[in-house]
């Protein structure tokens, strides 16, 4: 197939940038709205208690978890003056005569209840939810419903909260940060690329791989929306492995394109044998990449899916036009691939540079370094034993954002924390009526209410103080504190022969005290069966739990393809086994880093984020990913060079070195330019999109320079002549099957040149006007 890909380089140059000019035109034209067909959220498992229990609350009661909250202030006086009591009923109804929005209640129409209102007395709560079918439904409703409810003027000012309008704000802010990023990161990467090639035109050429993979990948991603969920934060993944693995896949392929025409060959020679080389590099790390990310794909989270979905397409467009588009742009070019010459670089690197004498000085005493940096490793992974997962609430957002202002006023003045409440759900009483049923409510709502971390429970049979609710005053854990005349409210708690309650906690829901909340709320008998717990806690818990039931099968996959990859291509039983080992200790640093800084809160005020005390709970898995197809890209790069130099009869130690110094700038050079992408989208003002941005960078910047540099040839001159050691049957098995990185290239051209000579057509390829001497 590269010899394919090679052949129609050299004798079709014009007629592939033609159809890659297209592609890129249709591409943009239709992907460049997928934004707009892509959802919010997707970190809730469709499949948990959770979900179910939710769609029992919107079928079988009309009804679900409040996601608009208003928290009205008044100007002057308290929330029972007469002139703020009216402007509060007023907002309220407003609310309740939006399109789509139901369930509408609030300090005033619920009798003055306490625990809507601040110790103060200047704030009350409005409640309400927007009914949807989507994610993207919803924020389009709230979208239209905030400019219309949030007012400063007369007696009141009006601050919009609650779970639509925090996610509303987020993909706000996120598209934003996508914007900024990208005018960051192309100036500063075009500027580090000339620095790497001395060339302008050889600087420009992964910056247009990297456009036409995103704009690609835009457009897949367009056609997966027609079919499944996709979540919009995918757009950000494909911006920044987009540039990043075009960056290193375009470096890899033209510094090799430069090394064969600093040899003496011509243009059509030179991307054949580049194609065939450096080729096969590419083509398996694109397959590693993509494979590595297919792991997501166990998770039923759809967050989590649609990462897996943008990482596999865009690498393997990475790799496809770097394999056709890129040599068809090197065959028109010729040697004006060095054109705009800044000054002059050496495109062969020395046989004995600096990367070849740090490989040496590791070689000499490979236990004592290795030794050495595992330590340092493992202590920078040990904050990751304390690792805790949380959902991203308000808090994912900067203190100046209005939600996110919204929330801070509920946690830090009301008693209660309305928006994190329980949902405990029976859809069957078991034919239960009348008093006989309200009893069995009662004693269940008393119960509930008992538990440490409630402040109240409402049911049917009114409102129960829990230990939280301390603006009640005189009033026990589980003592009827609102009768249910006292508002029509109460009468919606029951429907078609079921009932549900709603367990308000007065800690934060997305808490370890919130996840021993629904875990207590859980564990106590129900009256009822069949009983069902959603809402803002119950959702993180059902999520750990989706995470970690799937991670070993993730793992496995991972594991699995990334031996069979590298012995297919290598040979070797050893070099996969090495390569887990020190990507995972490697990547067990990146984590302990991330715990150490977005868990604990170090750094928070550097970077501009709050510390929750968990990290988001599908990142890191999704960062491990990302971070593991990326260093196996930098490992095969290496490994390659090295397998070439063996495949000539080099000893081990040589081989190491003089691979080491072939690769060692390309990789250091691509790890910086893909950190300094990665590294732009931490300047955004989403919390885990920061930990996304410097959870990556330093794992790129670990794995380039501290694995590759030390611990690869500490591990190469221990093993010895074993590195390439497999059992005779597997060897075997790869001589007929395994696809080698090393070939003969000069033979190749020959035979090249026999066929061409019998089809007669080798003067029409000499004279083929668009190769450039």
């Amino acid at each position: 197939m590269l010899t394919r890909f090679a052949r129609l380089a050299t004798t079709r140059a014009r007629t592939v940038l033609v159809a890659a000019v297209l592609f890129f035109v249709v591409a943009g034209v239709v992907g460049g709205g997928v934004a707009d067909r892509m959802i919010a959220g997707g970190f809730e498992d469709p499949s948990s208690e959770s979900s179910a229990a939710e769609a029992i609350l919107t079928d079988q009661f009309d009804t679900g978890t409040a996601n608009v909250l208003l928290v009205v202030t008044t100007k002057v006086g308290d929330v029972d003056s007469l002139g703020t009591a009216a402007a509060g009923e007023d907002i309220a109804r407003e609310l309740a005569d939006q399109p789509h929005v139901s369930d509408v209640f609030s300090y005033w129409t619920e009798g003055n209840a306490p625990h809507l209102r601040n110790e103060d007395g200047t704030r009350a709560l409005v409640l309400g939810r927007i009914d949807a079918e989507d994610d993207t439904e919803l924020n389009e409703r709230i979208e239209a419903i905030t400019p219309r409810l949030q007012e400063d003027s007369g007696p009141v000012t009006v601050q919009v909260g609650g779970i639509a309008e925090v996610f509303r704000e987020v993909n706000t802010t996120i598209e934003d940060d996508l914007v900024r990023a990208e005018l960051i990161a192309l100036p500063i990467t075009l500027i580090l690329l000339m620095l790497v090639f001395g060339s302008v035109v050889s600087a420009t050429l992964p910056l247009a791989v990297g456009v036409l993979s995103i704009v690609g990948t835009f457009l897949g991603l367009r056609l997966l929306t027609e079919v499944t969920d996709v979540s919009i934060y995918a757009l950000n993944l494909t911006t920044a492995m987009g540039l990043g693995l075009a960056i290193d896949y375009s470096m890899f392929v033209v510094a090799r394109y430069r090394e064969e025409l600093r040899a003496g060959h011509e243009p059509r020679v030179a991307v054949t044998r580049t194609v065939r080389s450096a080729g096969r590099t590419v083509a398996f790390s694109a397959a590693t990449v993509a494979a590595s990310l297919s792991a997501a794909l166990v998770f039923p989270f759809t967050f989590l899916r649609s990462m897996a979905y943008a990482g596999i397409v865009v690498s393997l467009m990475a790799g496809v036009f770097s394999l056709v588009v890129l040599p068809a742009i090197l065959m028109v070019l010729g040697h004006r691939v060095n054109a705009l010459t800044l000054w002059r670089r050496s495109v062969n690197p020395p046989e004995e540079g600096v990367w070849h004498r740090i490989a040496m000085f590791v070689m000499r005493r490979p236990l004592p370094v290795a030794t050495v940096v595992i330590v340092l490793l493992l202590v920078m992974g040990s904050p990751f034993l304390g690792l805790q997962l949380r959902l991203p609430d308000d808090r994912v957002l900067p203190e100046s954002a209005a939600s996110r202002q919204t929330h801070d006023i509920l946690r830090e003045e009301f008693p209660s924390t309305e928006a994190g409440a329980l949902s405990v759900v029976a859809p069957s009483v078991g034919g239960l009526e009348g008093d006989d049923l309200d009893r069995t409510v009662d004693g269940y709502a008393a119960e509930l209410a008992r538990l440490p971390g409630v402040s109240r429970v409402d049911a049917a049979t009114g409102s129960y103080c829990g230990p939280g609710w301390s603006a009640q005053e005189g009033c026990e854990p589980g003592q009827l504190a609102i009768p249910p005349s006292a508002s029509p409210h109460y009468a919606g708690f029951s429907a078609e022969g079921g009932t549900y309650l709603s367990v308000v906690p007065a800690i934060e829901p997305m808490s370890d005290a919130g996840e021993d909340l629904v875990h207590a709320v859980r564990d106590l008998d129900a009256p009822f069966d069949d009983v069902t717990v959603t809402g803002m806690g119950a959702e993180l818990v059902d999520s750990n739990d989706a995470l970690f039931s799937r991670l070993p099968l993730a793992l496995a996959i991972i594991g699995v393809i990334t031996v069979v990859l590298l012995f297919m291509m290598f040979g070797s039983v050893l070099i996969p086994l090495k390569a887990l080992v020190l990507n995972l200790l490697s990547l067990t640093a990146t984590f302990g880093a991330m715990v150490w800084i977005f868990q604990d809160g170090h750094l928070s005020g550097l970077l501009d984020f709050t510390a929750t005390g968990g990290l988001a709970a599908a990142m890191p898995i999704l960062m491990f990913c990302v971070a593991f197809g990326l260093s196996m890209d930098y490992e095969v790069f290496l490994l390659s060079r090295i397998k070439e130099e063996h495949d000539k009869g080099v000893g081990n130690t040589r081989s190491v070195a003089v691979g080491l110094e072939r690769t060692g700038r390309i990789v250091t050079a691509a790890a910086v330019l893909i950190a300094v992408v990665f590294l732009a989208f931490a300047t955004g003002g989403v919390s885990f999109m920061k930990l996304f941005g410097v959870g990556l960078t330093l794992a790129v910047l670990l794995d380039a320079f501290v694995i590759r540099g030390t611990l690869v040839p500490a591990f190469m001159r221990l093993a010895g002549e074993w590195n390439w050691w497999a059992p005779g049957p597997l060897r075997r098995f790869h001589r007929r099957f395994g696809i080698s990185e090393h070939v003969d290239l000069d033979e190749l051209d020959r035979l090249d040149d026999a066929r061409e000579r019998e089809n007669g057509s080798a003067d029409r390829t000499k004279s083929d006007p668009v190769v450039v001497s």
